[in-house]
């Protein structure tokens, strides 16, 4: 093979490979934007995250808030609905939890595992009726909690469902304290 051959052969080489890097580079600018379209916007992306100021919600109040387009209720309970909200048996429920998801971490619907602190003074709950996406209105009901007038059903004072014809129990978000009086939902 003489020098000439030789150069040719490197070159067409060359050739080859910079087509195919310039052919790369130009399908991944076009494919690009069309996988970043698919990301969340800046305006979707701030509400997945708020933080609540809980600090003027006295014992037996709750505030609402919006949160990812729905309302959620933040309840201070009084030792009272505490009380009565950890009298009940998991037995008695028509959704004893663990299977349906409605809590963070699948566990059973007890009292305990739906409060945001071990005291069970915070508890902190999807506000959508499980039903028919009705918004439920609270100290009211034949258990002390949260009644639907849209078609009769009726939450205890921890938010699971006991008479009416919602499958499962209010959803529980996931939610932390951040400090002493803020609520972090996301």
């Amino acid at each position: 093979m003489s020098q000439a051959e030789d150069h040719a052969g490197n070159r067409r080489d060359f050739l080859y490979y910079a087509t195919a890097g310039a052919g790369v580079v130009a399908t991944g600018a076009a494919v690009w934007p069309l996988v970043n379209q698919m990301n969340p916007s800046a305006d979707v992306l701030a509400l997945s995250s708020i933080r609540v100021d809980v600090s003027g919600v006295e014992p037996g109040t709750q505030l609402t808030v919006k949160w990812l387009g729905k309302p959620v209720f933040i309840r201070r309970r009084t030792q009272e609905e505490i009380d009565a909200a950890r009298a009940v048996e998991l037995s008695e429920l028509p959704d004893p939890g663990s299977e349906n998801g409605n809590l963070p971490n699948g566990s059973p619907a007890t009292d305990e595992n739906r409060t945001l602190d071990e005291a069970g003074e915070w508890l902190v709950m999807i506000g959508v009726c499980t039903h028919l996406g009705c918004v439920p209105l609270g100290d009211a009901g034949d258990f002390d909690g949260w009644f639907c007038p849209c078609h009769g059903s009726h939450y205890d004072t921890a938010g699971r469902i006991r008479k009416g014809p919602a499958p499962t129990n209010l959803p529980v978000p996931v939610a932390e304290f951040v400090d002493e009086s803020t609520i972090q939902l996301g």
